[in-house]
């Protein structure tokens, strides 16, 4: 059987990204042209194929980004729809003989905030009339996820939120989560750190995580990419704590490494990065400071999941796992 590293090339296809859809045209030569059932922009066929006068054959793949099983990832100020083409000979779990990326990358709009429907879905009480939320969102980021199955390698984006109420305004801080096969958490547990040393960011230095930018100071968004934490249920432990927002510290920070530029930077405010030194090293609690602010001020424990990352493979036999991830609090079962 021939091989499609001699018959393909990436030359041979063209890629037009539209507002929320992609054009793909496929040239393949007259060898390939038997097998046309066989290329595929992710899991779709060619949407319309023809063979040329030359005897080549043109195969177009007209789909939007909701089809085809596209990935989309929010960084900074853009967002990624990524998929990749394929010629499949052979039927899977045969790999492919060729695999071509694909993406489409648009600036996000200025304007952009999640559209959370029913923001409580996931609520704790905390300190007096504090209120905590902190839930899975979904791909877009647009409302809670609906589903606790995750993909390996695919965004898995967590949401946290403090609700003001009668207070002064918040600033909501993450300054610690740990994964875990249980909802609770004991002495000897086994744990793998994602946020750290007061509020570091840790997995960034590793995977593609981050924190993404804040639509308002009460809220934040961890941005994980999934993978194999050692365990098959993942629970997120996370300590959320509140703070002046003017008031940043060493031990009051969210920081998360920038491989660009092989450095931490602030969150909140870049030009003050040098607070997340300490990320590397161990960063001091802050000196308690008068009455307003006590010197660690509210935190409250949180705990979502069970979380199921699973292999892409597996996808096909999880249909009936499907169910929305929820709090570990019994008091919300």
């Amino acid at each position: 059987m021939m091989t499609a590293t001699h018959d393909v090339e990436d030359r041979d296809i063209n890629v037009v990204c539209a507002n929320n859809s992609v054009r793909v045209t496929w040239r393949v030569n007259a060898e390939l042209v038997p097998y046309a059932a066989r290329l595929f922009l992710g899991n779709c066929m060619a949407s319309q194929w023809k063979v040329l006068p030359s005897g080549e054959g043109e195969a177009q793949f007209n789909y939007t980004f909701s089809e085809c099983k596209f990935t989309k990832m929010v960084k900074g100020k853009r967002i990624f729809y990524q998929n990749e083409m394929s010629y499949r000979p052979q039927t899977k779990p045969n790999p492919p003989d060729f695999v071509h990326p694909i993406e489409c990358v648009y600036r996000r709009p200025k304007d952009w905030i999640p559209r959370f429907v029913n923001p409580g879905y996931v609520v704790s009480e905390g300190h007096g009339r504090l209120v905590f939320h902190m839930a899975l969102l979904n791909e877009e980021l647009s409302s809670i996820a609906k589903t606790n199955i995750i993909p390996l390698g695919s965004p898995m984006p967590i949401w946290a939120a403090v609700e003001q109420k009668s207070h002064q305004p918040l600033l909501l801080l993450m300054e610690e989560c740990v994964a875990a096969p249980t909802a609770e958490l004991r002495p000897g547990s086994q744990v793998y750190p994602i946020i750290g040393n007061k509020g570091c960011l840790l997995e960034s230095k590793k995977e593609n995580s981050m924190f993404l930018p804040r639509y308002h100071s009460s809220s934040i968004i961890l941005y994980l990419q999934s993978f194999n934490f050692g365990f098959r249920e993942v629970y997120i432990h996370c300590k959320l704590a509140v703070w002046d927002p003017q008031n940043f510290a060493e031990s009051k920070k969210a920081c998360h490494y920038i491989k660009g530029t092989n450095r931490w930077e602030l969150l909140d405010d870049p030009s003050r990065s040098s607070l997340c030194n300490c990320c590397d090293l161990s960063c001091k609690s802050r000196s308690r400071r008068g009455v307003e602010w006590a010197s660690d001020g509210p935190s409250h424990n949180s705990v979502l999941g069970p979380l199921i990352i699973v292999d892409q493979s597996d996808l096909r036999d999880s249909d009936t796992m499907m169910e929305s991830a929820t709090t570990a609090d019994p008091q919300l079962k």
